[in-house]
């Protein structure tokens, strides 16, 4: 008898921006340092890691009502928000892709 093979275990992570469940790979990786809280894009820095899709209306929701930095467990400093705001200037702003806000009909 032959064995099935299962696929590559594909880790999974939320978005605490819109709460949905993707592939870790497919959103961006924020983490805190020492030196604050960063965008990492290589997913290899060390610390306490959230995650959010890499859309504009996720961060401008993660940041207002708090969910990234309970995520994170820490106080966004000045210097924090000023950071992220920067590299969300830069990011699409339109949710079509994943129907993420889309009202249920």
């Amino acid at each position: 008898m032959a064995k099935k093979r299962r696929g590559k275990h594909v880790p999974q992570r939320t978005c605490v921006g819109c709460h949905q469940t993707l592939a870790k790979r497919q959103l961006v990786r924020l983490v805190c340092t020492p030196q604050g809280v960063r965008v990492d894009l290589t997913g290899r820095l060390p610390g306490r890691g959230a995650y959010l899709h890499d859309k504009r209306s996720c961060w401008e929701r993660a940041l207002k009502k708090g969910t990234l930095a309970r995520a994170l467990r820490v106080e966004l400093t000045a210097d924090d928000l000023a950071r992220l705001q920067a590299f969300m200037a830069v990011l699409p702003d339109d949710d079509d892709e994943t129907g993420a806000g889309a009202p249920a009909n």
